[in-house]
């Protein structure tokens, strides 16, 4: 009995932390058409997913109809159970979003947090300051005196340390220098537990190529692609090649300085490859019954 009660508490936190989006729609104000249409997702607990998407398909309204800055037209969004447009305190206890455009007051750090961490239960000072130590940021630093990619850092070090289920990130590496982006990918993996889920939706593909375990590719409609990158890697292999008759036989390919990227798919006995993200994107939308199935 005990061990049957156990299971069942799993399964019940298990689908109770699952994120769900069921047929939402939104529109402005003032427009005709919908920037997201009939949109359904669900997403497990766990995992950094990456958030792909063509400039208009709805990513960063997405992301604030997930946190509950925007009410679906139609549809429902719900966390942990709740509807997320409720703003329950102890679901926004749970949730953090660091959006593209950063604003922060002139205040010290120490006063932001005075201010700011009471909000989050699972707020952890000595993480926040290996954080910043990895970012290159004294904790006595004072906001106002900032560059906009220290701003960035020191915001994203915060919302790290809050330990939420749910953190959700519009175009992170916006800002940022190169050491800056691997500083970012280190706290990122640093940060990862099974317990959290980390959305990050962007378009430098690259920065985030070997961090992510998890791509969601989107139009307005809905899900292109929702599958992890073990999935992807096991289905396909993803190619640089010079000779073009390595082109026969290939599910996608585009011509790039001194040859061509290729995707195929991976037979037995076959290598597997990093997932080159910018040809899985144009794969999705040229083959979506393949993408489907992985």
């Amino acid at each position: 009995m005990k061990l049957l009660s156990y299971l069942c508490g799993v399964l019940i936190n298990y689908y109770t932390n699952m994120l769900k989006l069921q047929h939402i729609s939104y529109c402005y104000p003032g427009q005709v058409r919908p920037v997201i249409n009939d949109f359904s997702m669900e997403l497990n607990p766990g995992g950094i997913y990456g958030l792909l998407g063509a400039n208009g398909a709805g990513k960063s309204t997405l992301l604030y109809l997930i946190c509950g800055l925007l009410k679906p037209s139609t549809g429902s969004v719900s966390f942990m159970g709740t509807e997320t447009f409720l703003r329950e305190p102890e679901m926004l206890t749970e949730i953090f979003l660091v959006p593209e455009e950063i604003s922060l007051p002139s205040i010290s750090l120490e006063k932001y947090i005075e201010l700011n961490a009471p909000f989050y239960k699972n707020f952890n000072r000595e993480q926040l300051n290996d954080y910043l130590t990895q970012f290159r940021l004294d904790p006595s630093i004072h906001l106002g005196q900032l560059s906009m990619g220290q701003k960035k850092k020191a915001f994203v070090a915060f919302a790290l340390a809050c330990n939420t289920s749910l953190l959700i990130m519009d175009e992170p590496t916006n800002g940022l220098d190169i050491p800056g982006k691997s500083e970012f990918r280190r706290a990122i993996v640093s940060a990862m537990n099974d317990n959290r889920t980390i959305i990050i939706s962007t378009h430098q593909v690259r920065d985030l190529e070997r961090v992510l375990d998890h791509v969601l590719i989107m139009d307005q409609q809905g899900v292109v692609l929702n599958s992890s990158i073990a999935a992807i890697q096991n289905r396909l292999v993803f190619k640089f090649v010079q000779d073009p008759a390595e082109l026969n036989g290939a599910l996608w390919s585009m011509p790039v300085p001194g040859g061509y990227n290729v995707v195929r798919l991976r037979g037995e006995g076959v290598p597997e490859t990093e997932v080159n993200l910018e040809s899985l994107f144009e794969l999705a939308f040229t083959n979506p019954q393949l993408t489907n199935a992985l």
